[in-house]
């Protein structure tokens, strides 16, 4: 039997299979909403009866599948929904020449004769920001498949193949796809109150069971470096409290960045003549970047930083503290890194070139390397120094960042974890780009050891609970 044919007898006997099933579709349509926001453009690719397409609650939705059966059953319960879209097509042979924010494998790549030919052929529906989502069956519960099958909760299955993570992942690349994040989800694919949340939600993403999990998720984006194309400005936002002996250095020694370099200084609360010291050196300045002050209203550098990045210009933004303990002369390597699409998120990292012997104390030392630890893990990405000043982003990306923070709710006044939890929300390709760390050359240090680092852990446990183990909301 034909794979279209086996799918349009599907779509006439699955009734039971489909209620049985509730709970494990359930947790797939979280798990999807949670990384593709409300109001994108989705494309899914064999969408059935288009249940998951239409709970994403898309702008532009189009679902696609080989079944005329399961198409007329996805028209019959979705066609009526503003802006969903059903198309019979073959993966395998056709070709779609529109661009959507996700693509949307849901358990299909088990059916597929040729993965590698699939996987290329999504290509033409990418663009630079595209993020595909693949699911898949964990090898090791293929007994629990036969067993499903064998009761009814499962219809009967054509030949399959068995892939395990490293093999999709493998497939991914030969495709020209890179792999953002990788996980196993499903520990209890049921719906048992309480107990699948704490499975599904904490327990499966434990070091020792992550690898358990029922289904494989993994999201992806194309591999392929995409340049900003054009003539590209940068923004650079320096927050500066009590520095004002380092404002003239700064304004020397940033780089030109692009068609145009802006440089905005942005004051607050400083004990000293920070403030007067910029509005002079603005006024006297003569170079090539175009420079402006303001002050921030509130307190903290993320509220600095979020004053600036309003203000700024730039198609580039990025963060140079005014302390310049990380160079402004590495920013070229930020920018070059971002705009070839290397990076999409570009993170500095102090902790790897042998740093001067007074730019951090060893127990800031310590805690940097905890926080970067625990941080990689709640991101499910590599982040060698969390708490780097110095950070780089697409004014079109940071602009769908700050939607996406909403949901974490003002917690961090000082703007690296709710850049980096942003950036792991939009499932963004986060790299660390290694600076030489140097000594102080003007004023100490605005960060308090203790009462900071105890800010830092609470805001850490904070993302555990809300990004790492998806409580309280959908990520949105």
């Amino acid at each position: 039997m034909s794979l279209r044919a086996h799918f349009d007898w599907v779509a006439d006997h699955d009734a039971r299979a489909r209620r049985e099933q509730r709970g494990f579709h359930a947790q797939l349509l979280h798990q999807h909403r949670f990384h593709i926001p409300e109001g994108a453009s989705v494309l899914e690719w064999g969408c059935g009866a288009g249940d998951l397409l239409a709970g994403l609650r898309p702008a532009r939705g189009l679902g696609v599948d080989l079944s005329p059966r399961m198409l007329a059953r996805a028209r019959e319960r979705h066609g009526a929904a503003p802006g969903l879209e059903f198309r019979e097509g073959d993966i395998g042979q056709d070709r779609i020449d529109e661009p959507f924010d996700h693509i949307v494998l849901n358990y299909l790549t088990g059916y597929l004769p040729d993965i590698q030919q699939a996987l290329g052929n999504l290509q033409a529906s990418a663009h630079a920001r595209t993020r595909l989502h693949l699911t898949s069956l964990n090898t090791p519960w293929q007994f629990l498949l036969r067993l499903c099958v064998q009761s009814g909760i499962v219809m009967p299955q054509p030949p399959s193949n068995w892939l395990s993570l490293e093999d999709l992942v493998n497939l991914l690349e030969l495709s020209g796809w890179e792999v953002v994040r990788k996980e196993t989800i499903q520990l209890l694919p049921l719906e048992i109150p309480l107990l699948s949340s704490l499975c599904n939600r904490m327990a499966v993403r434990l070091p020792l069971l992550r690898h358990l999990g029922v289904t494989l998720w993994i999201t992806a984006r194309p591999r392929r470096p995409r340049p900003v194309t054009g003539e590209i400005s940068c923004s650079v936002v320096v927050p500066a409290r009590n520095e004002a002996g380092n404002i003239r250095p700064a304004l020397e020694r940033i780089p030109v960045l692009g068609r145009r370099t802006e440089v905005i200084f942005v004051e607050g609360n400083s004990r000293d003549d920070t403030w007067e010291v910029i509005q002079r050196e603005v006024a006297a300045y003569r170079g090539p970047h175009l420079v402006r002050a303001m002050q921030q209203p509130g307190r903290g550098k993320w509220d600095a930083v979020r004053t600036g990045f309003a203000a700024a210009q730039g198609d580039v933004l990025v963060i140079q503290d005014a302390d310049l303990t990380a160079p402004p002369e590495e920013l070229g390597k930020f920018f070059q890194c971002l705009t070839d699409g290397t990076a999409e998120f570009v993170n500095g990292s102090r902790l790897v070139y042998p740093m001067e012997k007074r730019a951090m104390r060893f127990l800031n030392l310590l805690g940097n390397k905890f926080f970067a630890t625990a941080l990689s893990y709640v991101l499910g990405q590599a982040v060698k120094d969390s708490l780097c000043g110095t950070k780089m982003i697409l004014r079109s990306d940071y602009e769908r960042l700050l939607r996406r923070i909403t949901v974490l709710g003002d917690f961090d006044p000082f703007g690296d974890f709710n850049l980096l939890f942003g950036a792991s929300l939009l499932n963004l390709r986060i790299r660390d780009l290694p600076v030489r760390y140097r000594d102080r050359t003007y004023g100490e240090t605005n960060i308090s050891r203790f009462a900071h680092g105890w800010l830092l852990l609470r805001m850490t446990w904070f993302a555990l609970r809300r990004l790492k183990f998806q409580l309280g909301g959908e990520g949105r």
